[in-house]
C-alpha cells in the first residue's frame, strides 16, 4: 500500500449497551446507557481475502472485544474502557489502526464521551485468553464452557478410489452435521467461526475439511486431527470420548493436558 492509499476500514456503529460505569458516588449501582462506535484500518485490502472468512478481521471481534472489556472490571472512566476495548482490537493481526469512541447517554442532555485513536505500533496489544477444550467423540453430557467436538467415528462405509483423504475429511464433515443436529449446536468450519464460539465460551462441533484439506500434517483420523487442532489454536487439553475416541500417537513436544471422558 502507497503512502497516499487509504487502507480499507471496517466499522461498527451505535452499539448500546447498559453498563455500570463512572466515578460518581450517584452512578454506582445505577446501569446507564453506553454507545460505543468502531472503525479500523486493515492491514491488508480487502480484495485479496478471496471471499473467505478467515482472510478477514471478523466484525464478531469488534463486539467481542467490548464484551470482553466490559466482562473484566468496572470502570471510572470511559477512557479506560476505550483503552481497554482497542487493545482487544489491536491483539488481531489484521488490525493495523483504531478509532474507538464510547458515550455515555445519561448523564446529561446529550451525549458525553470520548474518542480515541491507537496503531497496533503504540499500544500494547492484550488479548484475553479463553480456556478451551478439543473432545473428539460424543460426550455424554453437554460441555458447560468452550469446547470444540469433534465425532470420533465417521459410521458410514467410504467409497473406494479417488483421493481417499479428501473423502474420509468430507466424511467427517457429514458426521459433524449429523452429531451437531443430535447435541442441538452449531458447526463450525473456519477459524473465524472456531475463535467466535471459544470467545462466547460456547460448544460447536467441527467440521475438518475447510481448515485440513491442504493440512496433510493433521493426519485424516479423528483422533490425530484432534491432536492438530487442540495446538494450533491454544486449546488448554484434549479429551478423548468413549473406546471408540483412541488417542494416536501423541509427538513428543505436545504439551496439552489429555484426557478421557465418558
Amino acid at each position: 500500500m502507497t503512502a497516499m492509499e487509504k487502507p480499507d476500514r471496517i466499522h461498527l456503529k451505535d452499539l448500546i449497551i447498559a453498563a455500570e460505569i463512572g466515578a460518581f458516588q450517584s452512578e454506582r449501582g445505577h446501569p446507564q446507557r453506553l454507545r460505543f462506535n468502531m472503525t479500523v484500518d486493515l492491514r491488508d485490502r480487502v480484495s485479496n481475502t478471496e471471499d473467505h472468512v478467515d482472510h478477514i478481521l471478523s466484525y464478531d471481534v469488534l463486539t467481542q472485544a467490548i464484551d470482553t472489556a466490559l466482562a473484566d472490571q468496572r470502570y471510572n472512566l470511559v477512557e479506560t474502557l476505550a483503552e481497554k476495548i482497542a487493545a482487544e482490537v489491536l491483539a488481531h493481526r489484521q488490525a493495523a489502526r483504531i478509532e474507538v469512541s464510547v458515550e455515555k447517554l445519561d448523564r446529561g442532555p446529550g451525549a458525553l464521551g470520548v474518542t480515541i485513536s491507537r496503531s497496533a505500533s503504540s499500544i500494547q496489544a492484550s488479548q484475553a485468553v479463553t480456556p478451551f477444550r478439543v473432545i473428539v467423540g460424543q460426550p455424554a453430557t453437554m460441555p458447560d464452557n468452550a469446547a470444540v467436538i469433534l465425532p470420533a467415528t465417521l459410521g458410514l462405509p467410504l467409497p473406494t478410489g479417488g483421493d481417499q483423504r479428501r473423502i474420509t475429511l468430507l466424511a467427517l464433515d457429514q458426521a459433524a452435521w449429523a452429531l451437531a443436529g443430535r447435541m442441538g449446536l452449531e458447526v463450525a468450519e473456519t477459524r473465524t467461526e472456531l475463535d467466535a464460539a471459544i470467545r462466547s465460551e460456547r460448544a460447536v462441533v467441527w467440521a475438518p475439511t475447510r481448515l485440513t484439506a491442504d493440512a496433510p500434517e493433521a493426519g485424516q483420523q479423528p483422533a490425530t486431527l484432534g491432536l492438530w487442532l487442540a495446538r494450533r489454536l491454544g486449546a488448554h487439553r484434549i479429551d478423548f470420548a468413549g473406546t471408540k475416541a483412541a488417542p494416536a500417537p501423541i509427538p513428543d513436544d505436545f504439551q496439552i493436558a489429555i484426557g478421557h471422558i465418558d
